[in-house]
Parts: structure tokens; C-alpha cells; sequence
């Protein structure tokens, strides 16, 4: 059972999200970040003093959202795109800047209007990957790689959505692992997978027994496959999530059943597109049936070692659902200087050894 550790996981993300409503917490890295960039300039850099995050919109039900106010465009030379379909949709309809370049509450506003995420996870999820992927003293993120539209000069860690081994990660569904060469474009032989499970396993459509096998496998493709394959601390979370995306946030709202077709499939994952006439989900969403995808396959975090295919070992030191709060100092430790420790205190009061009480 992993219900109760589910609970403090979803715990955690709740305060972690109230701790990057107030810009003071990250006043240490930005500040070393304003100092780096006076220090490569020569001149004084003046940051952008950023709102707090938006609250959920007043209405939360299913709506055209592929309308007359966002029409798709294609993209332009220098648009960034990167390794998550949700995004590189809502910026190829406008629902964020086109050109994929955005500050983290217009962020969290085009995912709340544009698929109806809930917003307390569209703040977890779009501030942490600020804090590990964007540039804090512009307020801008990039949905792709790392780009000077974030600002002049951008700090090293500011690579955009497309910085292995923060959100982004190896065993994806229709994106290959950063071993390969290329870990954000849409790659056509995994799409084939995708739609051949679909039709294995979920009568032409892609369902949570299909998201909880097609996991799965491509946790084994990796192995067999990536010698470098690692799969562990965020990733090991984000992953089972991006298997309910779609079904979660693809699926048009007006639908009872919780099931995706091909063709609404590949507008997403390729065409970067909502499908015509498409309402977005009819409830805030976030990770709903991750739970139940990890339990059809458990499957402990880790990775190949030696650099050697089929050598996977786990990795004892990492997260897993069982022991979340073991993410939240690996959390810690990828975004040095952060001043918000003290937030969970109450929840994971010790380093080591982790949730026990």
C-alpha cells in the first residue's frame, strides 16, 4: 500500500508550492545569480521583482479552449520547443509567448486556462522547474533549451525544460533518453510504440492499463539500451506522471471516459496542437492515476552502472513513494542556497535515516 506516503507526498508538494508563493525564499540564489551577472556585464543588473503565483480561476469547468482567441500558428525560426507536449501546445496556440519563452505565472495561468491543471500542482510543478531550469533575476523560463531570450548573458543553470535530469529524464514515452543525442523532439519510432500498446492494450486508445504497461516497457528499453540510463529522486516521480498526462489534460473534457485516441494522440505529442474543437478537462486535474500505473509495475529507482547495458542496480539513496521526503532534500540539493528549509520541519523533521517517525 502507498497511500499514506502518497498523502505526505502530496503534503510536501503543497508547501513546497506556498513556499515559492513568496519571492523571499529564493532571495539567496537570485542574489548570487545578480551578483554573477554584474560580475559578466560590467554593470549593474536590475532584477525583476516577480508577482506571487496566480490563484485558481473562478471557473474550473470543461471549455473550448482550441478557439477563435487562440489559434494555432506554426513555429518560427528560433521558437523554443522542448520535451513536454502540454507546453509546446499551449505556446504554438498562444495561451504563453509563442516564441516559448514565459515568466512562471503566465506559466501557471496558460495551464490552468489552456488544460485545467489544479493550482496548487501547476504552482509545484512550474516554479520548481523555474528554480532549477530559469533565470531568477529576468523571471523567465524557456519550454526548450537555453536561449537569450531568458535575458542577456543567462546563468549556466538556466537551460530550459529541455536540462536533463531535472523534470526531463530518461524512459520517455515519445522522446528519447539525452544518451541518443536528442531528449526533446518528438521521435517517431517511440510515437510507433505508444500507438502499438494502444492497440494491444487498450483497444486503439491509450488508457491507464496502457500508460501502466507502456511505463513499464520503456523503463526495460533503457536498460537494455542506454548505458547510462538513470532513474531515480525527480525523475522517478515525474515520470509516472507524465504517463497520466494525457489522460489527464489530452482527453477532451466533454468525454465520461478517460481514454485518448490516436489522432488527438499524435496532434499533442507531434503537431504541438490542440485537436478541433477541443474542451479542455471538465475538473482540475494534476496526477490523478499515478498510483495506480506504479502499482501495476513497482518498480524501485536507480539505473545502469559501470556504463554497461542490462546492468541495472538500484539505488538505495533515492526517493521512492514509500520515502518522500528523501525527494524533498534531493530537491534541496539541486537548487543550492534556497532559504525555505525551514518549511518542512514539521514534515520531514530528519535527514537520516528518512520518514520515520
Amino acid at each position: 500500500m502507498i497511500s499514506r506516503p502518497f498523502v505526505l507526498l502530496t503534503t510536501l508538494l503543497f508547501l513546497l508550492s506556498n513556499s515559492l508563493a513568496f519571492p523571499n525564499y529564493a532571495d539567496v540564489l537570485k542574489r548570487q545569480e545578480v551578483e554573477e551577472a554584474d560580475s559578466r556585464t560590467g554593470r549593474p543588473f536590475r532584477p525583476v521583482d516577480p508577482p506571487s503565483p496566480p490563484r485558481p480561476p473562478r471557473f474550473t469547468g470543461a471549455k473550448l479552449v482550441h478557439d477563435p482567441a487562440h489559434p494555432w500558428m506554426p513555429l518560427r525560426d528560433g521558437d523554443e520547443r522542448g520535451p513536454c507536449p502540454g507546453m509546446n501546445t499551449l505556446a504554438s496556440h498562444g495561451y504563453i509567448s509563442r516564441d516559448g519563452v514565459a515568466s512562471p505565472s503566465e506559466m501557471v495561468i496558460a495551464v490552468q486556462e489552456g488544460l485545467n491543471m489544479e493550482n496548487k500542482f501547476a504552482i509545484f510543478v512550474t516554479y520548481l522547474n523555474h528554480l532549477m531550469n530559469g533565470n531568477l533575476v529576468t523571471d523567465l523560463l524557456s519550454i526548450g533549451g537555453k536561449t537569450s531570450k531568458t535575458g542577456p548573458d543567462p546563468p549556466a543553470h538556466a537551460g530550459g525544460l529541455n536540462v536533463h535530469g531535472t523534470f526531463e529524464g530518461d524512459a520517455g514515452m515519445t522522446r528519447a533518453d539525452t544518451f541518443f543525442g536528442d531528449n526533446h523532439s518528438f521521435n517517431q519510432t517511440l510515437f510507433d510504440k505508444f500507438i502499438d500498446f494502444s492497440n494491444r492494450f487498450g483497444d486503439g486508445f491509450y488508457n491507464l492499463t496502457v500508460a501502466g504497461e507502456l511505463r513499464f516497457q520503456r523503463l526495460q528499453d533503457s536498460i537494455a539500451t542506454n548505458p547510462e540510463f538513470s532513474f531515480k529522486n525527480v525523475r522517478y516521480f515525474t515520470a509516472y506522471g507524465e504517463s497520466v498526462f494525457p489522460l489527464n489534460f489530452f482527453v477532451d473534457g466533454r468525454q465520461t471516459e478517460k481514454k485518448l485516441d490516436m489522432d488527438s494522440a499524435r496532434s499533442f505529442f507531434e503537431e504541438m496542437k490542440f485537436p478541433p474543437d477541443f474542451f479542455r478537462s471538465s475538473m482540475p486535474m494534476s496526477n490523478q492515476g499515478r498510483a495506480d500505473i506504479f502499482r501495476m509495475h513497482p518498480f524501485l529507482p536507480g539505473g545502469n552502472v559501470d556504463g554497461k547495458v542490462n546492468n541495472f542496480a538500484v539505488d538505495p539513496a533515492s526517493a521512492t513513494f514509500e520515502t518522500p521526503c528523501v525527494l524533498y532534500d534531493d530537491i534541496l540539493n539541486t537548487v543550492q542556497g534556497l532559504g525555505f528549509t525551514s518549511v518542512f520541519n514539521d514534515q520531514c523533521p530528519e535527514q537520516s535515516p528518512y520518514g520515520q517517525e
